[in-house]
């Protein structure tokens, strides 16, 4: 299976490619995405909701000169949603016409199953594109779909190509950069895992958050950053419902910033809190144990 022909072979190059789009990568990450574009295998990102797993496929696409196809999965998505459809529409207005005209053979009722009325998904779109340079294919929460639907990835993540029973097998010229992201919200099967390249985002380390946030929000104080991230830090040393990812702390950061401060500040703390955590219980938790005491260690540690 070829390379992604636009794909960097130095990783220093590729960092730094991401880093010109405000996406910091370290070099491990780095690393095993240039190894998944050189080789041609899919990519599978796990970690928490908010660590910047999506947001890796868009900036990718990005660097590459490619179009992001993105497949966000759910609950009972099946080949309809993902791969082909029929367009019914169309296809009775056909039949009414072929009726009108008495011209309604057997020869004519097969053209209804033609690509003249296929409309494709994202992944026949990835499949049968005509791109100069080879799509980004996102497949996006896939551990939200069911056994089923992984079970019918295999093929397509083996050898670029799916069946259709009516028109029968289309198989990529150029196959599509493939990543898949999971939040874990169930455990993925061995058959699909073996046929990725594998990467697991944690939260980053507080240096690197504070990176983070000053690439994605120009012109945020470098004390502000700090001490929201020496915060957002603390928060996830708690047993809460859902910790902040780093999408949350970027929302945080500019919530805060909009009030033109250049210091963590309780009252403000407060009232933004729910940029930062999204359910009842944790804004409570962290309430009854005081904002003012959290806001004023995060400012101390962060020498500020």
């Amino acid at each position: 299976m070829s390379a992604h022909p636009g794909v960097r072979t130095s990783v220093d190059e590729l960092i730094g490619e991401l880093a010109a789009r405000r996406y910091l990568a370290d070099r491990p990450l780095a690393t095993v995405l240039t190894v998944a574009l050189r080789l041609g295998r899919p990519l599978l990102l796990e970690g928490e909701a908010g660590v910047g797993k999506t947001q890796l496929a868009k900036t990718l696409a990005d660097v590459l000169g490619a179009r992001l196809i993105r497949l966000q999965c759910y609950e009972g998505i099946d080949v309809s949603h993902a791969l082909y459809d029929w367009n019914y529409a169309k296809q009775m207005l056909h039949i009414r016409t072929l009726e009108a005209a008495h011209a309604a053979d057997r020869r004519a009722t097969a053209e209804l199953f033609s690509r003249e009325f296929l409309v494709r998904r994202p992944l026949l779109e990835a499949i049968e594109h005509a791109d100069a340079v080879a799509p980004v294919l996102l497949i996006d929460e896939v551990d939200r779909a069911d056994d089923e639907f992984e079970a019918f990835l295999l093929e397509l993540l083996s050898d670029f190509q799916v069946t259709i029973p009516e028109l029968g097998t289309v198989q990529a010229g150029i196959p599509p950069s493939v990543i898949l992201t999971s939040n874990r919200t169930r455990e993925l099967h061995d058959a699909l895992r073996r046929r990725c390249l594998y990467f697991w985002i944690a939260h980053p380390s507080l240096e690197q958050e504070v990176a983070i946030v000053r690439a994605r929000i120009p012109g945020v104080a470098e004390r502000l950053a700090r001490q929201a991230g020496q915060f957002v830090a603390s928060m996830r040393g708690l047993d809460l419902v859902k910790a902040p990812g780093v999408a949350e702390t970027l929302d945080w950061v500019e919530a805060i910033e909009m009030f033109g401060v250049d210091d963590l500040e309780t009252e403000l703390t407060e009232w933004t809190l729910g940029a930062l955590l999204k359910h009842r219980e944790d804004v409570e938790q962290v309430t009854e144990r005081g904002v003012a005491g959290l806001v004023e260690a995060a400012r101390a540690a962060a020498g500020g």
